[in-house]
């Protein structure tokens, strides 16, 4: 059973490798073809800015809608925690350690 399914296995990859090499490369683009993928770059990244302006004023509805239910509800709302910048580790391999651990304030 197991030698049946090595010979398929075999065959198989043997017929698609030689449909494979048959494939002919894609032609080169056209001017037309040029200018439709800088139109389609332009739009993709027109579509991007508005996906990531949507988000934030999304955000901040949420942001707005969680501060107005808190003060509703007649209790303190918390102040924002500012959010350290990411860096990158050191050359060695070893990261960075953090700003809290016993190791950071040693040095």
């Amino acid at each position: 059973m197991k030698t049946k399914t090595l010979i398929v296995a075999t065959a198989f990859s043997l017929a698609a490798s030689a449909a494979w090499a048959k494939i002919p490369p894609p032609p080169p683009p056209d001017e037309k073809a040029k200018a439709a993928a800088e139109e389609k770059k332009a739009k993709d990244a027109a579509a991007a800015e508005k996906a990531k302006a949507d988000q934030a004023a999304a955000e901040e509805r949420a942001i707005e809608n969680y501060r107005a239910n808190m003060k509703k509800a007649g209790k303190p709302v918390p102040k924002p925690i500012p959010v350290a910048a990411k860096t990158e580790p050191p050359k060695g391999g070893q990261p960075a350690p953090a700003a809290n651990t016993k190791a950071a304030e040693k040095k």
